[in-house]
């Protein structure tokens, strides 16, 4: 799914009146009746439906809705913001509708006096503002807002929760945002909504179809989009009755040290379950009996060093390497990582540790071979590269990082975002707060290194990678609850997630 700017929702907006065509009335009653449809699934003609609504587009769907509502019988009531100046438009149309209908109780907002008496079990639907608002709120729109919130009633919010930007909430107000309970966008996804801060104001949020024009969203470039499974099918590598293990190439996986070899295990068994034909699991020599015996498909390489890494074997084999793992920070570990950057030609999956080296010695960052893959969590990242703002500030920061050092970076998080350095950027959509747990990402660096080894690109390896690592997790919390979901699971759900995107199910 392609993501846009608000502006660029706007437009295509526009492009699907124009070219449809249709006309703005009718395109508002459709996305208004798809929000109605939703609400009659979640909601009984019991309770009260409360309406704030703004005097621009969102508002007019808030109209709509609450005249639709009360054609299937809810009790309805539309408070309406009135700052002096006459309705146009659709929202003037919808406010004729709703009168005419003359089942539901419209009032004007011109003061916080005239803010309703709310009952417990009503429900609050946000329309004030919509997603072309440009500044902070304030004024009487702000103390709405505020009385919203300090309500403890259901809140639905209409495209985006008033207050809250599409994109960038830098030198937002966020006590004049509203917080709801689920917020009902249009078409797309705000960009904003990916972004953890913005969970409290958006927070279930419900991607509806309103039948915007193919052409308009093809056509309207956008360097954001969001990975879904259609996306993944096609990305994925293809396999051949004739195909042998030396087809779906070797990986080398440099991990673990004392205390540490658990990192190591998971890793190499996530690499396997990835598909690579073969894979060596370079580990210091206390590891050897530990590698051999969980991972007996792996083959060893031993390390001179008792405990941790301090040399590495002859790359020529390995179509590529991960490292990082529980590898810990030693001084001749920091030498070995050193010299491997100086004489590795295939692409590298570096996490953990690995990081944390390349933080300390921001020089080694120009060694990078082309088309590695560096899988950060919000820590390590901030290491890299410093500290952000907020999280539409580090997104900036990642893809400029990725176009320096011609790389993707994989930056984990409940929407893992991936960047490419020709400027695209992906957010993940499966995944839970289960696999917020040690071992999980250990068990996606040997993923997208299994997939690296099996010949794809470094983008597609990340964004496959990190979508079957998360649907993988979200089958195991089915079964185990993402209460005590273990990295483990994970791993032991990698086959029914590539079966799952397989079949296409």
């Amino acid at each position: 799914m392609k993501l846009f700017t608000t502006k660029q929702i706007a437009a295509i907006d526009r492009f699907t009146i124009e070219n449809e065509p249709v006309a703005d009335i009718d395109l508002m009653e459709r996305a208004s009746m798809q929000m109605t449809n939703w609400i009659i699934q979640q909601f009984s003609t019991e309770e009260r439906m409360i309406f704030f609504a703004g005097p621009g587009n969102n508002g007019g769907d808030a109209l709509a809705v609450a005249r639709q509502l009360a054609e299937f019988d809810y009790s309805c009531e539309v408070y309406l913001l009135d700052f002096g100046k006459a309705l146009k438009g659709s929202p003037k149309v919808n406010c004729e509708r709703l009168e005419e209908q003359g089942k539901v109780k419209l009032s004007k907002l011109r003061s916080e006096a005239d803010f309703p008496q709310i009952e417990d079990a009503d429900v609050l639907i946000d329309g004030l503002f919509g997603s072309g608002l440009s500044r902070p709120l304030e004024g009487l729109p702000a103390l709405l807002v505020q009385k919203i919130n300090q309500l403890l009633n259901t809140v639905i919010a209409i495209d985006i929760p008033s207050g809250l930007m599409g994109e960038n909430n830098a030198g937002n107000n966020l006590e004049n945002i509203i917080r709801a309970d689920f917020t009902l966008t249009l078409q797309f996804p705000k960009i904003s909504f990916l972004f953890p801060e913005n969970e409290q104001f958006v927070g279930q949020w419900e991607v509806l179809p309103i039948g915007l024009h193919p052409e308009g969203i093809r056509e309207t470039p956008s360097p954001y989009f969001l990975a879904e499974k259609d996306e993944i099918v096609a990305r994925l590598p293809l396999r051949s009755k004739f195909d042998h293990k030396g087809t779906f190439g070797h990986a080398l996986l440099i991990a673990g040290s004392i205390g540490k070899m658990g990192a190591a295990v998971l890793a190499s068994k996530a690499c396997l379950r990835s598909g690579v034909g073969l894979l060596t699991a370079h580990v210091p020599h206390l590891g050897f009996p530990v590698i051999q015996t969980a991972v007996p498909e792996a083959m060893a390489n031993i390390d001179q060093h008792d405990s941790m890494f301090t040399d590495f074997p002859n790359l020529a084999p390995y179509a590529a390497i991960g490292i990082g793992p529980g590898l810990g920070l030693k001084r001749n570990s920091c030498r070995a990582m050193c010299d491997l950057l100086d004489q590795v030609k295939v692409p590298m999956v570096i996490d953990a540790d690995a990081l944390n080296m390349l933080a300390e010695n921001e020089a080694w960052l120009e060694k990078l071979p082309e088309g590695s893959v560096l899988t950060p969590h919000p820590g390590e990242f901030c290491r890299l590269v410093g500290e952000s703002t907020d999280s539409f500030d580090s997104v900036q920061k990642q893809l400029a990082f990725a176009k320096k050092y011609n790389c993707v970076v994989v930056l984990k998080g409940a929407h893992t975002s991936m960047a490419a350095p020709d400027g695209t950027l992906c957010w993940n959509s499966t995944g839970n707060s289960g696999m917020a747990t040690a071992g999980s990402g250990d068990a996606l660096t040997g993923i997208i290194l299994g997939l690296l080894a099996q010949g794809m690109n470094s983008f597609d390896a990340a964004i496959v990678g990190v979508y079957v690592h998360g649907l993988a997790g979200d089958i195991a919390a089915k079964k185990h609850s993402e209460f005590s979901l273990v990295a483990g699971d994970i791993i032991d759900y990698l086959g029914k997630a590539f079966l799952k995107i397989q079949k296409g199910s």
